[in-house]
C-alpha cells in the first residue's frame, strides 16, 4: 500500500483557493493540509478558521489542520466546528495537550503532536498511547519550499521504533519530494505533506502520483 500523500494549500494560489482545492481528489490527493500560522510561534501569518470552513465546502477529502499557534486550546473547538478532519499541533505551544486531545476525540476526529526539527523524538513518547498520528517537520515552520534537512530523516526511523505496536501513524512536512520519498517510506512513513512539489508541478496529478509510487 502506497503512502497517503496530503498536498499543502500554503503552496496553492491564494486568490484561487476553492478551484485549487476542489482539483485536489481529482489528482489523487487523500488529505488536504492546511498549515495555520498566527505569526507568534512561527514568523508568518496565513489563516484562521474561517478559512477552514470555506474550503470545506469546496471538498470531501478529510482536512488535516496544522496548528502552529500558541495556546491551540484556545480554537481548538472553532477548528472543528469549521470542518477539520484531523488536527495537529505542537505540545511545547500548549498549557493542556491532554485536554486538546480529548477535546478532538470527542468530536471523532483525529489527533496529533508535531516535532519541529530541534525537538528530539522521545519527547511525545508520553503522548503516545493518546494519539493517532504524530508529524515530524523536516524544516522549520514559517514558509513553503525551504530545503530539507537532511538530518529529520532519521526522526522517522526512531519514531517508528517508539511508536513499537500502537497504532499512531507517522506523517512528515517539509522538502518531500521523489528523491527522498521512497526512503521515507521505507523507513516508516505513512502520510506525506508536499506543497511546492504538487502545486508547482505542470502536472500536479503526476507529481501526486510520482510520490504514492516512487521507487
Amino acid at each position: 500500500m502506497s503512502i497517503k500523500i496530503s498536498p499543502s494549500i500554503l503552496s496553492a494560489d491564494f486568490a484561487n483557493m476553492g478551484a485549487a482545492v476542489s482539483k485536489l481528489a481529482d489528482w489523487g490527493a487523500d488529505w488536504v493540509h492546511c498549515d495555520v500560522m498566527d505569526g507568534m510561534f512561527c514568523p508568518n501569518f496565513t489563516f484562521g478558521p474561517p478559512m477552514i470552513k470555506a474550503i470545506r465546502k469546496h471538498t470531501r477529502l478529510p482536512l488535516d489542520v496544522h496548528l502552529m499557534i500558541t495556546k491551540p486550546e484556545r480554537y481548538i473547538d472553532k477548528f472543528l466546528e469549521a470542518g477539520a478532519d484531523i488536527i495537529t499541533f505542537h505540545a511545547e505551544a500548549s498549557e493542556s495537550v491532554e485536554e486538546i486531545i480529548d477535546t478532538v476525540h470527542r468530536h471523532g476526529k483525529l489527533v496529533g503532536l508535531v516535532l519541529n526539527p530541534n525537538i528530539e523524538v522521545n519527547t511525545i513518547a508520553k503522548y503516545l498511547d493518546m494519539v493517532d498520528l504524530i508529524m515530524l517537520m523536516g524544516v522549520y515552520p514559517g514558509f513553503s519550499a525551504q530545503k530539507f534537512i537532511p538530518e529529520t530523516m532519521d526522526k522517522i526511523s526512531q519514531l517508528k521504533d517508539l511508536i513499537g505496536e500502537r497504532n499512531v501513524q507517522i506523517e512528515f512536512d517539509g522538502g518531500v519530494s521523489v528523491d527522498n520519498v521512497e526512503e521515507m517510506e521505507q523507513r516508516g512513513l505513512n502520510i506525506a505533506v508536499s506543497g511546492s512539489f504538487v502545486f508547482g508541478a505542470e502536472d500536479p496529478q503526476k507529481a501526486i502520483s510520482s510520490l504514492k509510487r516512487a521507487k
